[in-house]
C-alpha cells in the first residue's frame, strides 16, 4: 500500500527566496529571471511551457548547493576509500565501460545491492560512489557498483544503457559467489538517470531475454528518477537524448510494471524539481495500480542531491531504508 508521507509543497519562488536567505548563491541567470511560476508561454507538458518544463529537468534550478555537494561528496568518498580499501574489479561485458566495482562484506553468504548512479545518463563512475557503500558493508551487504556508457557515446544511445545495467545485473547474479554474496539475496537501487535505469532493470523480463529466474532480484530503490520518457522528450534533455516514440515506449519502466516482481521502494525529496516528484508519485501509484508492492517515500528538506547522500548513513532516511529491505537490520 502506497504510503506517502505529508509534507508542505514548495515553490521555486519559495526555494529561490530561501536559498537567498541563508546566503547561498542562485548559480544562473534564469533562476533569478523566472521567480514567478506564472506561465508565460503555450502549454508543453501539464501546465508547463518550455521555459518551465526545462527548468523541470534541470537539477541547478532547484539544487542551488550543487556544486557544494560535490566537494564534500569528494571529500567522503576519500575517506570511505581510505577505510574499505580498494574494491574487486570485474568486467561483465567486452566494452571498455563494461565493468563494476564490487566493495564485498567480511563474511560470506550475506545480501548485495547493485547500485546504479546517476549524472543525466552522461556523467559520472563507479569509484565516485564508494562513500554511499561504507553502510551496507559494515553491516554484513556487499555492494556492486556499475559503469556503463555515456549516452552520447553509445553506439544506440539509451537503448545500449539500458542493455548495460541488465547485462551487468545479470552477470551479478550468476557470479556473486566469486564475491562471497548471496545470489537468492539480490536487491537492485539507483538514483537520478539511474534511478530510471534501476526501473528499467526492475522491468527486466528475466526469464525470457536471459534465461533467469524471474524473480531473481528481491527488491528495489529508485530514488528520483524518470519513469515515462514522453516529458523528458519533450525537455531540453532530448538534444542529447535523441529520443523517438519506439524508445520512449521501450525504455519507460511505468509502462512495463507487468514485469515487476520485486517489492519497490520509490523515493523522492521535496526540494526536487515539481517533475522529479511527479514521476515518484505517478510510477508508485502505477505500481498500486497494478497491485504490485510498493512504498513511496518524500524525505522533507532533502534536494535531488541531498536525498542520494542520505544512502551512506546506517540512520539516514534511505540508508536505513534499504538495511530494513535487505533484512540486515531490523524494522
Amino acid at each position: 500500500m502506497t504510503n506517502e508521507r505529508k509534507h508542505q509543497s514548495l515553490s521555486r519562488r519559495d526555494i529561490l527566496k530561501a536559498s537567498a536567505a541563508i546566503g547561498v548563491a542562485i548559480p544562473t541567470a534564469r533562476a533569478l529571471a523566472q521567480q514567478d511560476t506564472q506561465r508565460t508561454g503555450a502549454a508543453v507538458w501539464l501546465d508547463m511551457d518550455q521555459a518551465q518544463l526545462d527548468d523541470a529537468y534541470n537539477q541547478r534550478i532547484y539544487a542551488p548547493n550543487i556544486d557544494q555537494l560535490r566537494e564534500q561528496n569528494a571529500f567522503k568518498n576519500q575517506l570511505a576509500k581510505a577505510r574499505l580499501g580498494p574494491p574487486l574489479e570485474f568486467a561483465y561485458g567486452s566494452g571498455p565501460t563494461e565493468t563494476l566495482d564490487v566493495y564485498r562484506a567480511e563474511s560470506d553468504g550475506g545480501p548485495m545491492n547493485v547500485f546504479i548512479h546517476g549524472g543525466t545518463w552522461r556523467y559520472g563512475v563507479a569509484n565516485e560512489f564508494t562513500y554511499l557503500t561504507e553502510s551496507l558493508v559494515t553491516n554484513g551487504g556487499t555492494m556492486v557498483i556499475l559503469d556503463f556508457s555515456g549516452v552520447e557515446e553509445a553506439e544506440d544511445g539509451l537503448t545500449t544503457l539500458v542493455k548495460q545495467v541488465r547485462d551487468a545485473t545479470a552477470w551479478t547474479y550468476r557470479n556473486a559467489e566469486r564475491f562471497g554474496a548471496d545470489p537468492e539475496r539480490l536487491y537492485v537501487s539507483g538514483h537520478s538517470s539511474g534511478g530510471h535505469l534501476s526501473a528499467s532493470v526492475l522491468t527486466t523480463d528475466w526469464q525470457g531475454d536471459y534465461g533467469l529466474p524471474a524473480d531473481m532480484i528481491k527488491g528495489g530503490l529508485c530514488v528520483s528518477g524518470m519513469y515515462d520518457l514522453e516529458p523528458v522528450r519533450l525537455s531540453w534533455r532530448n538534444s542529447y537524448l535523441h529520443l523517438t516514440d519506439e524508445m520512449v515506449e521501450a525504455l519507460s519502466p511505468q509502462r512495463h510494471i507487468h514485469q515487476v516482481r520485486a517489492p519497490l521502494l520509490i523515493a523522492y525529496g521535496t526540494y526536487e524539481t515539481p517533475e522529479f516528484q511527479r514521476h515518484g508519485r505517478d510510477f508508485a501509484a502505477a505500481e498500486e495500480a497494478a497491485g504490485k508492492p510498493v512504498e513511496l517515500l518524500v524525505g522533507t528538506g532533502f534536494n535531488h542531491f541531498e536525498i542520494r547522500d542520505t544512502l551512506a548513513s546506517d540512520y539516514g532516511f534511505l540508508g536505513r531504508t534499504v538495511l530494513e529491505q535487505m533484512g540486515l537490520v531490523e524494522s
